[in-house]
């Protein structure tokens, strides 16, 4: 049964497929540029980078999203398949998952996911100064586990090879912004300043919040609770 996503949320349909319905494929994007926000990477991408020449961060930021790229294509194809090799079902992993979602939403809410991915830019920077591409950037930054558990989710979600491709078009949209914020990185804090990206986060976690509680009352009506 593939569900339809209005503009209320992902609920299920019986007479629409998933990825095939443009407020589907925007209610994705949606719930990927949230979880990844691509403004709130750029005084990380920043931060990684001191020091390096227009030329070496553009090579980090091309490499960064690659692996990205990689990583997000492996846990789309594959990651649903785990869950039923190890037994666990989607609409479990849909209430699971909204409530790591959630979880997330508070943080960003609360700034404290911010503060945590400074602290991981730091000591990336310690670690891996000469490419920070891998880890920082790409693992945890960019492909973190809100990323994975939504990847895995709207695979889950989707029939055909058709489907699978439209949700492998909507992840690769959210890398090109991914690349061109780490890009603009520079302007993007002059632009925004501390006060403003606070706010950008603030306003994505609102609505992270809401679609991580669609999630769970998706699965809740799975399991049939909830009508």
């Amino acid at each position: 049964m593939a569900p339809n996503i209005p503009a209320g949320g992902i609920r299920h349909s019986q007479t629409a497929t998933f990825m095939t319905e443009i407020p589907a494929l925007i209610a994705a994007f949606t719930t990927m540029f949230i979880i990844i926000d691509p403004p709130g990477l750029a005084p990380v991408f920043i931060a990684v980078t001191q020091g390096m020449t227009p030329a070496q961060r553009r090579t980090i930021a091309v490499r960064a999203c690659l692996v990205s790229m990689g990583l997000m294509m492996l846990f789309l194809t594959l990651g649903e398949a785990v869950l039923g090799f190890i037994g666990i079902s989607m609409d479990a992993f849909r209430i699971a998952g909204g409530i790591l979602l959630f979880l997330t939403a508070l943080e960003m809410l609360f700034q404290k996911r911010q503060a945590r991915r400074e602290d991981n830019a730091a000591e990336g920077q310690a670690e891996h100064h000469d490419d920070p591409s891998v880890f920082p950037l790409a693992l945890p930054m960019i492909v973190g586990p809100g990323a994975i558990t939504t990847i895995i989710l709207l695979a889950g979600q989707a029939n055909g090879a058709a489907e699978f491709g439209a949700i492998a078009g909507v992840l690769l949209a959210v890398l090109l912004i991914v690349f061109l914020a780490f890009l603009a990185a520079p302007a993007i804090e002059r632009a925004l300043g501390k006060t403003g990206l606070n706010i950008v986060t603030r306003v994505l976690g609102m609505l992270l919040a809401a679609l991580a509680i669609q999630f769970i009352l998706d699965g809740l009506r799975g399991f049939g609770i909830g009508g």
